[in-house]
């Protein structure tokens, strides 16, 4: 965790404050954990033989950071948590003026040669990085590479004598299963809690790979990259984050997840990931029945890019995916997921549905570069602003009562108690400009969402219905 705050760091708690989350190793935040079943689940296991077991092979991450500015805020938020820090001399934290920023985190040791897996937010800017073990020895680390969008990171010390943990199966993971949470909240050092796995596949809005071990193992700031373990000792999360203002509620990246991410962190030092080349979202009850989509599953294509693999393969705008690489699809955050997951270059098979037959294409899977081609494929079903966008066709004209021929974004859903619904917007309504850029197509939304920083105000120009034009801001 984070005992040092940075301007753009508050900037991302606002955001996700908005969805109740908070993030554990960069600033205030905290993590959850995982586990596996217990043999008896009526009996209290003894957690004392697994947790020394374990502890060996997790350590504390202490950071440094340069930051400008930062003021009184930087205290407030900071200051307090770390008593052995010296009090700021006079006119630290003054706008213009550098700052040592210091931060707490936790990770655990992978294999002898001394890699450790952690939370990118942890590192992340770090100008320093302290690793501290178990036995007191305490090392400088380097970074291998990081993932920001799925906040796993890679970094290294070079020691001898390293006691590594085991890699387990989040897949074998069962709701009610017992699991222990190792790491190092508020810098309290090798602290241990158990809790049980409370929910698996967790979606809260992080970004297009959600896929969250929910326990109740008792986490918190400094927590962040800790494993999450199964009673046979087997790490099967990276703790990460917990709900703000909630209460035994924290969440851990599944290892199976991790696992790919950090085998490339370690050959490459960043993550490559595939894509189609569509733009996708969701089936709702509607477009299921007018696709002729039994138990709405599948996901719906909204656009095919020119010149890209599914083009080329002669996938075809309203065409619906239902499954990729012999996987059943059944949302777009699975449906990208499931792609980005595809190594480069591999051609696999996709099964869709057209006019109500069912057929399979080959796709050669290209590596995904631009932001906007991420954008496009997540989807409007992962936008941490609680919205979800889609074209304006003749079938969703007539859905929502719009005159055919609109020109603009159209709001298909509005996640309850979101910063679009706090801020007025409306399912139905049609987004014409953004920050006064003319959209005219959810490419064009996606566009200009990218190009508005978080923490940043977004001026929405917006048509709806009778009450015509209006126009409504929110913060990103």
């Amino acid at each position: 965790m984070s005992i040092g705050i940075s301007k753009n760091l508050c900037k991302a708690l606002v955001v996700l404050a908005f969805f109740g989350f908070i993030w554990t190793g960069a600033p205030i935040e905290s993590h959850a954990a995982a586990s596996s079943a217990s043999a008896d689940p009526m009996a209290l296991p003894n957690f004392s033989a697994l947790a020394k077991q374990v502890q060996p092979g997790v350590v504390n991450i202490r950071t440094v950071k340069t930051i400008k500015g930062g003021g009184p805020v930087f205290r407030h938020f900071f200051g307090p948590f770390d008593p052995r820090r010296p009090q700021p001399p006079f006119g630290e934290g003054m706008p213009g003026n550098e700052q040592r920023q210091r931060s707490l985190g936790s990770g655990f040791i992978m294999d002898a040669e001394g890699f450790i897996i952690t939370n990118h937010h942890v590192v992340e800017d770090a100008d320093q990085i302290k690793v501290r073990l178990s036995d007191e020895r305490e090392f400088d680390a380097r970074v291998i590479g990081r993932d920001p969008k799925t906040d796993l990171a890679l970094i290294k010390i070079d020691g001898k004598d390293l006691f590594s943990l085991r890699l387990g199966d989040s897949n074998r993971l069962e709701v009610g299963s017992w699991v222990l949470a190792v790491g190092s909240p508020f810098g309290l050092e090798q602290t241990v809690t158990a809790g049980i796995v409370s929910a698996k596949g967790r979606f809260i809005g992080a970004g297009p790979y959600d896929d969250f071990i929910q326990s109740d193992a008792s986490i918190n700031p400094g927590n962040s990259g800790g494993p999450l373990l199964n009673m046979n000792g087997e790490v099967v999360g990276i703790n990460t984050a917990i709900v703000a203002q909630g209460q035994g509620i924290g969440f851990a990246i599944p290892v199976n997840l991790a696992r790919d991410i950090v085998a490339q962190l370690k050959d490459h030092g960043s993550v490559t990931r595939g894509w189609m080349g569509v733009g996708i979202q969701g089936l709702t009850p509607e477009l299921a029945e007018y696709y002729g989509i039994k138990n709405q599953k599948g996901v719906l294509v909204t656009q095919v890019f020119s010149d890209q693999p599914a083009e080329k393969a002669g996938v075809k705008a309203k065409d619906v995916i239902v499954a990729v690489d012999g996987k059943p699809v059944s949302t777009g955050r699975e449906l990208s997921a499931a792609v980005a997951g595809l190594p480069v270059g591999k051609e696999v098979p996709v099964k869709l549905i057209r006019e109500g037959k069912e057929f399979s294409v080959k796709v050669r899977i290209a590596e995904r570069k631009e932001e906007e081609a991420a954008a496009s494929e997540a989807g409007p079903d992962s936008t941490d602003l609680g919205i979800r966008a889609t074209d304006l066709t003749p079938e969703t004209a007539r859905r929502f009562g719009i005159e055919e021929g609109e020109k603009g974004a159209l709001i298909a859903a509005i996640q309850p108690g979101s910063k679009a619904e706090q801020a007025g917007l409306r399912q139905g309504d049609i987004v014409k400009e953004v920050n006064r850029t003319p959209v005219q197509t959810v490419a064009e939304w996606r566009a200009a969402l990218g190009k508005v920083k978080s923490g940043e105000t977004l001026q929405l120009l917006v048509k709806r219905g009778a009450a015509g034009f209006i126009v409504i801001k929110l913060t990103k």
